[in-house]
């Protein structure tokens, strides 16, 4: 059962949500059905410790804020 990242439309919150097979995912914050998966931002690993995200088409921090799917990591 993977874990998923959803945008509400309603409440304009970002939620993480474990969704099982053939579940519909409600927001927590307000039962709002009006969800947006979200595209995670994975992390790779080099060497033995150090991970670095791959997020390589985000746009730099000199372009201001981002909005809820940014990629940016803080």
């Amino acid at each position: 059962m993977p874990l998923f990242e959803y945008f509400c439309e309603d409440c304009h919150r970002e939620v993480e949500l474990l969704v099982r097979n053939g579940e519909k995912p409600v927001c927590p914050a307000c039962s709002s059905k009006k969800l947006e998966k979200l595209m995670s931002v994975s992390t790779g690993r080099v060497g033995s410790s150090s991970a670095l995200p791959l997020a390589n088409g985000c746009p730099p921090p000199e372009a201001g804020p981002c909005g809820p799917a940014c990629c940016r990591l803080p």
